[in-house]
């Protein structure tokens, strides 16, 4: 079965990356409905910036963890699509980190 993984944009500005084995709309509409207790309960409505699928839930779920982790900016330039700039941004990352 497949598995999405997806990034919503929040009305505060802030993103939300969740994960789902139903329809993509579906669970977008469940977030903005308010059905879901969590973070964008009250952070509605929320709108779905981006989505990748994969065939094996264990790769999805590894997916989602990774993409957690991510500063704002690495998420933004993944919603953009701006793979190329990816690795910069994790080198600057861990340049914070261990300062």
């Amino acid at each position: 079965m497949e598995a999405t993984v997806y990034i919503l944009r929040c009305s505060d500005g802030s993103y939300y990356t969740g994960l789902t084995k139903q329809e993509i709309e579906a669970r977008v509409w469940e977030h903005n409905a308010g059905i879901c207790d969590g973070y964008t309960k009250h952070r509605r409505p929320v709108e779905l910036v981006f989505t990748e699928a994969y065939d094996r839930i264990l790769d999805a779920i590894a997916r989602e963890r990774q993409i957690k982790g991510w500063s704002r900016v690495k998420k933004q330039a993944l919603i953009t699509l701006n793979y190329e700039g990816l690795p910069e941004l994790s080198k600057n990352r861990q340049k914070t980190h261990s300062a």
